[in-house]
């Protein structure tokens, strides 16, 4: 019976068939409602391919891992049974993304197809928002042919569970190995229960009398496993993997999935592996899995006295490195470094053509200094991801901190090298969304004489976004550090097969009708429990009046923005170039929803109007207009201005005035405020990344601000740059990130962009 359930592990196409299929991707697929609605779901994994030619054309350079191209590669040729995707990971809801723009593009794609966006938090505008996507896949289920609904399909799955279990004490005894466990677990989601259940229930009998496995005790943890690859070779190396922390392991028996802001999760682990007898921890980071690394400070923090803890980064399948760090070997000797002549000395410093943000600097620093009088003297403060709801902060007067400003400090003070180290030294990763860590750096800083502008102070409260798969957990464990109280928001994601691509136009009046009512009901309702958190804990009460003229001089603010880009998009030669209008937004930006900042856009925009009268230009002799795609280079703004002189090239487009333009500004005349605070937050990020929103906006600045060529940094779009590329406009990307230069080659990233820059047709001026 071993043999069977291995057999429909290894080939689930050759499993036996009792109801149509619903092929489903994602460990938190609802079996349930699919089974009792006349359906088997299958589950689909990513195939072990050696070579993805066609999701490598489709992703570019992209943040995105192997398994995730090899799943894009198998679901571009998918032309099988209906498919339900998931958002369990990051990777799965980009891919949903790409393939509904490549549909829109008129390219193959898997036709019954449906995204179900469910969300892992026990809160009850999750739990609301899930019911309304489950019966938004209930109605594509009734559209689908030839099944009929199961009633007793009640009862097979808590049946599968007790078996589950069952077999979980089998291994704990040492009667089944952990790779044919994980196997046999996994073929739960490919066999029909009533064929698997039946299976399993005659496979305990033969456990029964099997005999026990000797070998050292190990419990895994980390990325989820699809394969048991790497089982086989762990158990090869004479341990026995009695259990898991992982979700294609021994808890998908018992689903949901836990949530992803787990603030128990090192102590769940360690007492799990106790109840196991396990001998020792090993953590698995799998395929460049962002998220996992950082959950090793918390295991550390509950290891029980006496048991082991090893980390390893690895890829799916096993390899003679995988070996070695199984047994504890060193690496062998890489061959030396080469060292990489640094670009010529020069001026680094930025030349600024604005009077009105020359004041900038002396006010941020004044504002922290006071920020940080305030605090010591008892005043609450937070820190904020800057894609957080920060005007709910303002409006109830707490002092804040935007977490990714914070990380700019941290590296025009070139202290990112000495945060990366105070990082690694408490088991933190310093090179997985290191942008968002120099807060946690911070809490760990105890050199008062290098800390930036004197140091962070201690946040009472941490706010973000669930946007990236790292960054519920990153905050979970800077809480643990702290001992703020921290609300991650949740990521919901658009699941319609069909987007309108011209966002920037509807937004802003109609953002009610262009967005789904679910998505934002869900974020308005965590926003009131927010509100209710600082309440509870402050003292303060939120005031509506108070918030909705926040709300009004933010929007005051970024039309403000919306002017000024106008000015710049339609003057040749440009009036200012990016080292201008990047701080002149980012550093109000900051401090949105106060007078200052109103007053300093407002400011801001008429000293460009009035060099735009006066016939300035930040490079008279134009001869070229460069948009720069992805973050900014904070650490060295004089880099934008070395082409100016000597080619006529102006980087005239960055995302910070474009986005203040156009992603902020909500219309709230006889509209509920808090509502339209809800609409903004949830498209943070979109705007800039989202296929089919991303990059018709992208070509539309474009061809306003009449660029002739893109420099785009590793973090962009790929369908931001296809769209670029289709529109006529040459694209040159640099494999460089704007925070983590450590390696950089920049002689060699400034010769690609003279040569770029000289490869450009001259393009008339009219």
């Amino acid at each position: 019976m071993l043999e069977t359930l291995l057999a429909a592990y290894a080939d689930p196409a050759s499993a036996p068939v009792r109801a149509p299929l619903v092929h489903t991707l994602g460990f938190d697929a609802p079996r349930a409602a699919l089974l009792g609605a006349g359906f088997q779901p299958r589950r689909l994994v990513a195939p072990r391919l050696a070579a993805t030619p066609r999701a490598d054309a489709v992703m570019g350079q992209a943040a995105m891992g192997h398994r995730g191209k090899c799943l894009l590669e198998a679901l571009l040729a998918w032309d099988d049974a209906p498919l339900l995707m998931t958002a369990a990971d990051g990777d799965q809801a980009q891919i949903f993304a790409a393939l509904r723009e490549l549909g829109r593009q008129g390219e193959p794609v898997p036709k019954a197809m449906h995204f179900l966006d469910l969300l892992h938090q026990n809160r009850a505008g999750s739990h609301a928002y899930n019911a309304a996507r489950l019966a938004q896949m209930e109605a594509w289920l009734a559209s689908l042919s030839g099944a009929a609904p199961m009633v007793e399909a009640a009862t097979w799955l808590p049946r599968q569970t007790r078996l589950l279990d069952a077999l979980g004490e089998a291994r704990r005894r040492g009667k089944i190995s952990g790779s044919h466990a994980l196997a046999v677990i996994g073929a739960s989601a490919i066999l029909h229960p009533l064929d698997y259940n039946s299976a399993l229930e005659e496979l305990l009998t033969e456990l029964a009398s099997a005999p026990s496995i000797t070998a050292k005790r190990l419990f895994i943890t980390g990325t989820p496993h699809e394969g048991h690859e790497l089982y086989q070779a762990i158990e090869a190396e004479d341990w026995l993997i009695v259990g898991e922390d992982q979700a294609w392991g021994q808890p998908f028996a018992h689903g949901p999935v836990p949530p992803r802001i787990d603030m128990d999760s090192g102590r769940r682990i360690a007492a799990a592996a106790s109840a196991c007898g396990a001998e020792a921890i090993l953590h698995l980071a799998i395929g460049g899995d962002e998220a996992a690394p950082w959950q090793e400070a918390a295991i550390h923090r509950a290891l029980p006295e006496g048991m082991g803890f090893t980390s390893i980064r690895c890829n799916a399948l096993p390899d003679e490195s995988f070996a070695r760090k199984l047994r504890g070997e060193a690496e062998p000797p890489r061959p030396p470094k080469q060292t990489r002549p640094a670009p010529p000395k020069g001026e680094k410093r930025s030349r600024k053509s604005l009077e009105s943000v020359a004041s900038f600097n002396a006010y941020q620093r004044a504002w922290f200094t006071g920020l940080r009088e305030q605090v010591a003297k008892g005043s609450p403060f937070a820190m904020v991801n800057a894609n957080a709801p920060q005007e709910i902060l303002r409006a109830m007067d707490i002092p804040f901190v935007v977490n990714q400003w914070w990380a700019s400090i941290v590296a025009a003070k070139q202290q990112s090298g000495r945060y990366a180290g105070l990082l690694r030294n408490h088991h933190y990763p310093a090179n997985v969304e290191a942008y968002s860590a120099q807060g946690i750096a911070a809490a760990m800083d105890e050199d008062a004489e290098n800390a930036p502008w004197g140091g962070l102070p201690k946040p009472d409260f941490l706010h973000a976004v669930a946007t990236s798969e790292p960054t519920a957990r990153l905050f979970a464990e800077w809480a643990q550090v702290t001992g703020a109280q921290s609300y991650v928001y949740e990521k919901s994601n658009d699941p319609r097969p069909d987007l309108y691509g011209d966002w920037w136009a509807r937004l802003p009046d109609g953002w009610e009708e262009a967005l789904e009512a679910e998505r934002i009901d869900l974020m308005t309702a965590e926003l009131r429990e927010v509100i209710a958190q600082i309440e509870a804990r402050t003292g303060k009460s939120f005031d509506e009046a108070r918030f909705r003229a926040v709300m009004e001089l933010v929007n005051e603010q970024e039309d403000y923005y919306r002017r000024t880009r106008d000015l710049i998009a339609r003057t040749i030669p440009a009036p200012i170039g990016i080292v201008d209008s990047m701080p002149a937004t980012m550093v109000p930006q900051w401090h949105r929803g106060t007078v200052w900042a109103r007053d300093a856009a407002k400011a801001f925009y008429e000293e460009v109007q009035a060099r735009v009268d006066a016939g300035l230009a930040a490079c008279p002799q134009e001869r070229t207009r460069l948009m720069w795609v992805g973050r900014g280079l904070w650490s060295e703004m004089g880099f934008y201005q070395k082409w100016e002189e000597s080619h006529g090239a102006v980087f005239v487009w960055s995302m910070y005035l474009a986005l203040a333009a156009d992603g902020y500004i909500r219309n709230i005349d006889g509209k509920n405020a808090l509502r339209a605070l809800a609409s903004r937050c949830i498209t943070m990020g979109d705007e800039l990344r989202m296929p089919t929103w991303a990059g018709p906006w992208y070509v539309h600045e474009a061809q306003t601000h009449a660029i002739d060529g893109v420099v785009a940094l590793a973090d962009a779009d790929p369908f931001v740059v296809r769209a670029l590329r289709a529109a006529g406009f040459p694209v040159l990307e640099l494999a460089a990130d704007n925070f983590s230069r450590e390696g950089e080659d920049g002689l060699a990233i400034e010769a690609a962009i003279t040569g770029f820059i000289e490869s450009l047709p001259e393009r008339p001026r009219a």
